[in-house]
């Protein structure tokens, strides 16, 4: 009998792994809140139990319900996505005492891997390069002068960074000694929220550096495969906006020797399943280990465009006791160039608002090398209540440059209507010089959207053709404004044409 699957998960990410199941064979269910009783994993599973609540406390959050439905419907197998219950060592703890089975590592892996300090530790261990930090949580009782004692020693700029969670929640960069005891206790009591652990430590800033990440899956008999690179140095406030693979700047010698320090860790910690090793690259091609996400990620897209490894696919076959039969030699050596773009129902012009709202029209970019994971439908309202992340957009061609042209062009073509999303952002991003040149580290986006003065993002024009539509349109106003003496028509247009012009400056 086929395994039979629950996705504790929501939106995409609970699409794509329904997509995985069904092309094996296997069942699956869907759980789902209030506001998602119409949305688009709950329709496309094969059952679908309610958890009757829309906080994520009393729904994707709430173990007791998920493991019953789990037990009502006769699943036998939980995958957690990413986010929500993706990285809690109690939950699969708990689907394991069920009698069920994790697509997963071990919760003893998840646990150790997700507190920061031990992941240094382990990293240590297996003589992976770590970032020079406190070695271990700061001790809360700690006077301000231990505490400036332990900045000094690990040496400034610092970030003081929450031992549990990610996301950039409890995390503060201290450049002055005497700024680092009030970021401390901001960090603490961000962490505390947002995580329900103050803890925190003190890891050096590397300046100027570049997020690299390395993909693996790991089987229960003893095999690691590392993947080629990921660069997720593009980020907006510390989270990842866009990725891509492989990395414009990592050699090939760099690429292997960053695979080779993935697999030495998961070997270290007995890990399985799927997980991902993020490191920090500094200038001089020198790497270290910033800590390991234990699920999917929400990036893995372009790493199965690339590779053409389906890797839910091998998450599903690990956790049934199957062996890793993949050319280690194929996953380190990219086929062309994948980006993703991560949409989001946010105002890019409105400081990147979350804007929940019923979505009018969905019609999703097609045409060679597009793929789009969505979450979303025509209809369905994006709730207040969780990320506002309603798609990923993913190119892939033969180049980096080919792969930024053809997402320019699907963006153009993604037709989403009733709320604004961060798609004219990511045309004007795609455009930039330095984007473009590949000459960026993970401050980069903020610095720039920081120097707009408050410019709006528009769609770009594409081509001529439309740009000499515009001037008609202006030449027309204008000619009709100078005749009868009143305001021109079209100054709507006018306003168009200037800003078009200026974002057309950065081709």
């Amino acid at each position: 009998m086929p395994m039979k699957v629950l996705i504790a998960n929501r939106g995409e990410i609970a699409v794509r792994i329904m997509r995985g199941c069904r092309e094996m064979g296997l069942p699956t269910v869907a759980i789902y809140s209030d506001c998602d009783r119409l949305a688009p994993h709950v329709r496309y599973a094969g059952e679908a139990v309610a958890l009757e609540a829309n906080e994520p406390a009393g729904s994707y959050l709430h173990v007791e319900k998920i493991i019953a439905a789990a037990r009502r419907t006769g699943a036998d197998a939980v995958h957690p996505g990413y986010g929500f219950l993706a990285e809690n060592a109690g939950f699969a703890q708990a689907v394991a005492d069920a009698g069920l089975r994790f697509i997963g590592p071990p919760a003893g892996v998840i646990e150790l891997m997700g507190g920061k300090t031990a992941a240094r530790e382990a990293a240590g261990r297996a003589g992976v390069p770590i970032v020079p930090g406190s070695g271990g949580p700061l001790p809360e009782d700690a006077t301000e002068a231990e505490l400036r004692e332990a900045g000094d020693a690990v040496g400034y700029p610092i970030f003081v960074k929450a031992v549990a969670g990610g996301g950039g929640k409890g995390m503060r960069l201290v450049r002055e000694p005497e700024n680092l005891p009030r970021a401390i206790e901001g960090a603490r009591s961000e962490a505390a929220s947002a995580f329900g652990d103050g803890a925190v430590y003190l890891e050096r800033c590397i300046e100027r550096g570049r997020h690299i990440e390395v993909q693996l899956l790991a089987d229960e008999h003893g095999t690691v495969v590392p993947f080629v690179e990921r660069e997720c140095s593009i980020q907006r406030r510390h989270q990842k906006v866009i990725e891509e693979t492989p990395s414009p700047v990592v050699g090939i010698e760099t690429r292997h020797a960053l695979a080779a320090a993935a697999a030495r860790l998961a070997d270290e910690v007995g890990y399985t399943n799927a997980g991902t090793i993020e490191f920090l690259l500094d200038e001089s091609d020198d790497f270290y280990f910033l800590e390991m996400n234990t699920r999917l990620q929400v990036e893995h897209p372009i790493t199965e465009m690339v590779t053409g490894i389906d890797l839910v696919r091998w998450q599903l076959r690990v956790v049934q006791g199957e062996r890793l039969d993949i050319d280690a030699g194929r996953a380190l050596a990219p086929d062309g160039h994948a980006i993703e773009c991560r949409v989001y129902a946010e105002d890019p012009n409105a400081g990147f608002m979350p804007c929940p709202g019923l979505i009018e029209t969905h019609r999703p970019p097609e045409g060679p090398g597009i793929r789009v994971d969505a979450g979303v439908a025509a209809g369905f309202e994006v709730p207040v209540h969780y990320d506002s992340m309603v798609a990923k957009v993913i190119a892939h061609a033969a180049d980096r440059r080919l792969a930024i042209d053809r997402m320019d062009r699907a963006l153009a073509e993604y037709d989403i209507g009733g709320v604004p999303t961060t798609v004219p952002m990511f045309r004007w991003l795609l455009r930039h010089d330095d984007f473009v040149a590949g000459r960026f580290d993970t401050t980069f986006l903020d610095r720039v959207l920081a120097g707009r003065d408050g410019s709006a993002f528009l769609d770009p024009p594409d081509d001529a053709e439309e740009l000499a539509v515009i001037a008609a349109a202006l030449s027309v106003a204008l000619g009709r404004a100078a005749s009868d003496g009143k305001p021109a028509a079209g100054a709507a247009v006018g306003g168009r044409w200037k800003q078009a012009a200026r974002v057309e400056g950065l081709r």
